[in-house]
């Protein structure tokens, strides 16, 4: 569709950036721009045959935004997916006169057939490993009973669990989903493992059903039914049912879960599960951008306990996030405490303290990798020795920063170097094909910035003296890097109209003889210009909207 419109632009070509308007622009600007521009790259204006076929080019170019943002079916298609909605595989089939909301859906649905043609290709692997270790022999030793014995001077450190499971989904259909899991777990040199094989099926938009088949070396074949069902858009139900056949007998299980919301972030779950360790629970979880917060009771055999969780997020970079919870019952009191930080892109590491009697004190370590899932809990103690609190505390925390400075933020720093190369190879020609467009958009600019020079001197008006755009380096810590800009005084001087130089609020890469002269990093626009002969700089993040002359700007000639 868009290239019936004309030469076809590159993928990343900012339609709005390139006429220089607003996303929310009237058709009345759309077509002040495009006349503008017309004026500046129209073929007959030029007579040098090279000039005549670069501004043929250009006026292609800019021809083909305006049709898109001009017709507004095709412009509702492209502010919602971009220039890739344009080329979606069927549009040729969609009535030109529906509605922006209605294209949406048709869109939706053009994607919704697509997306179901890759099913075959789509698994979700899940898996978790967890190692338990034994350290208590680092706090509480029998030196005297072992002191004659040969190495007992080195606290001995012992692997006595393990646990791994891995699961995977395999859509059948556009509503069928088989799930294959397996675990292994061992203990003390006895193990285990088992099988489980899932069928669900969307039946509604409501809800779905599950049929569960398992069998292990340990427990006998396992039969299961999961129900899934909205009873209102505010209310749901899940129920599950199992029955599991062992030399024992037949033993049934059934778990029932109501959950509400209660206001736009907070859930109420009420629980109730008969069989194998019966209980009733309720729960209250509220959950908003900055916290996690969980209150949560249970009555049941041979479990009863009262819980409460809070967990603080931070909005930074890392996404770090502190948590603490109490947790009291039959089984005694357990205090924990921890925090959590994003180490990579697809990486979490997550660190807790668990101080409880008569339990003792463990660290549990958890790192997050994509899906997959790393648990290492470390018993130190069985008694409340102040010494394992305070080593379990501080010893994480001294490695991680330690690990963070000396190989974590060098590995950060090269991986982020290495895909910013990878991205300059894979838009090296896109890269190269716009500077040639801005470089022959400023040879065609040349004849009509000089008049508008001339216009301006004459009313002591608005004259870019200096422009650059890219990257600028002012912290002398990284002084040694490269400053990555180019000269864009030609082109701003050519947007400027009345004495006046208005830029939108987008990258000015897509402006007219402007081009990406770092791609992957962050970009400004810096410009030294003179209005009513006083000189003024101004220096703007990439994305962000500008308006000069202004009386900020000026430079103090006490200065």
């Amino acid at each position: 569709m868009a290239a019936a419109l004309g030469e076809e632009a590159p993928d990343n070509e900012d339609y709005y950036s390139l006429l220089n308007v607003r996303r929310e622009a009237s058709q009345e600007e759309l077509k002040a721009a495009y006349r503008r521009l017309c004026m500046l790259y129209h073929p007959d204006k030029h007579r040098d045959p090279e000039l005549k076929t670069q501004a043929e080019q250009l006026f292609n170019l800019v021809h083909q935004a305006y049709e898109v943002l001009s017709d507004p079916q095709t412009r509702a298609i492209y502010d919602i997916y971009g220039r890739r909605g344009l080329e979606m595989e069927g549009w040729e089939v969609v009535e030109r006169r529906r509605t922006p909301a209605e294209i949406r859906e048709e869109f939706e649905r053009l994607q919704r057939e697509r997306e179901e043609r890759r099913l075959q290709q789509r698994t979700n692997p899940k898996g978790t490993i967890s190692v338990g270790i034994d350290a208590t022999d680092l706090f509480d030793r029998y030196d005297e009973e072992y002191e004659d014995v040969p190495g007992s001077s080195f606290p001995q450190i012992e692997i006595n669990k393990m646990h791994i499971s891995q699961s995977i989904e395999a859509p059948l259909t556009a509503t069928d989903t088989a799930i294959l899991s397996g675990s292994l777990s061992t203990q003390n040199g006895n193990g285990g493992g088992s099988i489980n094989l899932a069928l669900r099926r969307v039946t509604s938009p409501k809800g779905w059903g599950e049929l569960e088949f398992g069998a292990g070396d340990l427990q006998g074949p396992l039969f299961g039914l999961k129900i899934f069902r909205n009873l209102t858009p505010r209310c749901f139900i899940t129920t599950n049912c199992a029955l599991q056949f062992s030399s024992h007998g037949i033993r049934p299980g059934l778990t029932t879960v109501l959950a509400r919301n209660l206001d736009k972030n907070t859930m109420g779950y009420l629980q109730w599960r008969w069989g194998i360790q019966s209980a009733m629970n309720t729960s209250i979880v509220r959950d908003t951008k900055t916290s996690h917060f969980t209150v949560a009771l249970q009555l049941g055999i041979p479990h009863s306990f009262m819980m409460i969780s809070y967990q603080h997020k931070f909005q930074d970079e890392d996404q770090t996030r502190v948590k603490g919870s109490l947790k009291a019952g039959f089984f005694g009191t357990i205090v924990e405490y921890g925090a959590e930080r994003k180490i990579s892109r697809h990486s979490i590491l997550g660190a807790t303290v668990s101080v409880g009697v008569p339990q003792g004190v463990s660290l549990k370590i958890k790192l997050n990798r994509a899906s997959q899932t790393y648990f290492f809990p470390v018993h130190l103690t069985d008694q409340l020795l102040p010494s394992a609190v305070f080593y379990a505390t501080v010893g994480p925390l001294v490695i991680y920063f330690a690990m963070h400075r000396l190989i974590i933020k060098p590995y950060l720093r090269a991986q982020k170097e290495k895909e910013l190369e990878k991205q300059r190879e894979s838009t090296a020609s896109d890269v190269q094909q716009k500077k040639q467009e801005a470089e022959a958009a400023v040879r065609l600019m040349q004849e009509s910035v000089r008049r508008i020079i001339e216009a301006e001197e004459a009313r002591m008006g608005l004259i870019i003296v200096n422009a650059w755009y890219g990257k600028f380096v002012n912290d002398n810590s990284r002084k040694n890097e490269k400053v990555k800009v180019i000269d864009v005084t030609v082109p701003l001087q050519c947007l400027v109209k009345d004495s006046k130089l208005i830029l939108t609020e987008a990258s000015k890469t897509g402006l007219p003889g402007f081009y990406d002269p770092c791609v992957g990093e962050e970009k400004s626009l810096k410009v030294l210009y003179q209005f009513r002969g006083v000189l003024h700089q101004v220096m703007s993040a990439d994305s962000e909207a500008l308006r000069i002359p202004k009386q900020s700007h000026r430079i103090d000639a006490d200065g």
